[in-house]
């Protein structure tokens, strides 16, 4: 690389701090709104993808995972009965009240599952066991809503639409879209919470046997058992998920927020380069009048831009490593999976290398005369 592109930011240390600073500003905003963007997206369908099953057999025409209706639980016997099924269970997940002890009280969804075979049941567990559920009243949530909830500690005893519920453990990052925290408990507890009768489950979650077709199981299904619809987890993921982000407008929102923060991104970083570029305006003069081609200075121009945002990008980085681990304790998670960081690097990349184009289309132009003028 041409030594002059290290001197240029070098040589004015202030500037280069300018600069770098509008740089991790841009990567740190990035982040937290692509963050959010898909944070938000894998939290509207997190209990589908962590399920651990192959078919949802739902009523006729549920659009998402929230709006499941109650159907027969002699279906279940008959989704059984299908050839390729290993197993099945039934699950429900359904929106109820809660009463904490100072006798506020907090909308929760329940998810009932069979705790001897947890399709369905909770995941990332930080205190308590799965089976500890087959103790009268047993309940789990997520440590994020424990003030939300007040909840302080195992054992404590709480209201569910009146019935009583007791803590026997916790989860660690399994967060609801809504503001309604994911309380799990058996099947049974959740019929009693959530009025269920006692004949009749949301839904039937449905294990394909090793080595037989899921699709022709599926089709199996929906030929022997009536009026349900049946969905892969990774349909009913993306209508759930598709449903809250883009028909709801809550997820179009983020989105839009997302595109605008690399829009300022984009507007700050080339605001910054484009500011060193025409400090060093004489300098470029100068190696146009001692015969210097325009593709050397360029190239100048452009290593000083990817030197820029290699640095920034792993200050902003750093920075957004903070940020995002401090999401991790409130309701909202921003999340950050390797592919988007290397993306966010090749994007930063992109970002500086753009805003160099409009500083070299200046020094296209730059009269080499300008140096002997006063």
């Amino acid at each position: 690389m041409p030594p002059l592109a290290r001197r240029n930011l070098m040589h004015d240390r202030v500037r280069l701090a300018v600069t770098l600073t509008g740089i991790v500003f841009a990567v740190v905003l990035i982040v937290v709104e692509l963050g959010l963007f898909v944070g938000f997206t894998e939290t509207t369908s997190n209990v589908i993808d962590n399920s651990g099953v192959d078919l949802w057999v739902t009523s006729k025409h549920v659009p998402y995972i929230e709006l499941g209706v109650p159907f027969s639980e002699r279906k279940l016997y008959q989704v059984k009965a299908v050839p390729g099924v290993q197993d099945a269970e039934k699950f429900i997940l359904r929106w109820t009240q809660w009463k904490r002890e100072d006798g506020r009280t907090e909308s929760v969804q329940v998810l009932g599952f069979n705790p001897d075979k947890p399709l369905g049941g909770p995941w990332n567990l930080v205190e308590g066991r799965v089976a500890d559920l087959k103790t009268p009243n047993a309940i789990i949530i997520d440590e994020v809503y424990k003030k939300k909830l007040g909840v302080e500690h195992t054992g404590q005893v709480f209201e569910i639409n009146g019935q009583r519920a007791r803590i026997v453990g916790f989860t660690r990052g399994i967060r609801a879209f809504t503001t309604s925290p994911h309380v799990f408990t058996t099947f049974k507890n959740a019929q009693d919470y959530t009025r269920v009768p006692a004949d009749q489950t949301i839904y039937v979650l449905v294990k394909v046997a090793p080595g037989a077709d899921l699709a022709q199981v599926r089709q199996n299904i929906v030929t022997r058992v009536k009026d349900v619809d049946v969905f892969t987890s990774a349909e009913f993921s993306r209508m759930t998920r598709y449903y809250w982000m883009f028909t709801t407008g809550a997820g179009v929102a983020v989105l839009l927020a997302a595109i605008l923060g690399l829009i300022v991104g984009f507007v700050v970083v080339a605001q910054t380069i484009y500011a060193t570029t025409m400090d060093h305006l004489r300098e470029y003069g100068t190696l146009k009048a001692m015969g210097a081609p325009n593709s050397y200075v360029y190239r100048v121009i452009m290593e000083q831009a990817s030197i820029s945002a290699v640095i920034g990008y792993a200050l902003g980085m750093f920075v957004s490593f903070f940020v995002v681990r401090a999401s991790q304790h409130g309701g909202a998670a921003i999340l950050l999976p390797w592919p988007m960081a290397v993306g966010i690097f090749f994007l930063t990349l992109l970002m500086c290398i753009g805003a160099a184009f409009v500083s070299i289309n200046k020094v296209t132009r730059l009269d080499p005369a300008m140096v002997f003028k006063a």
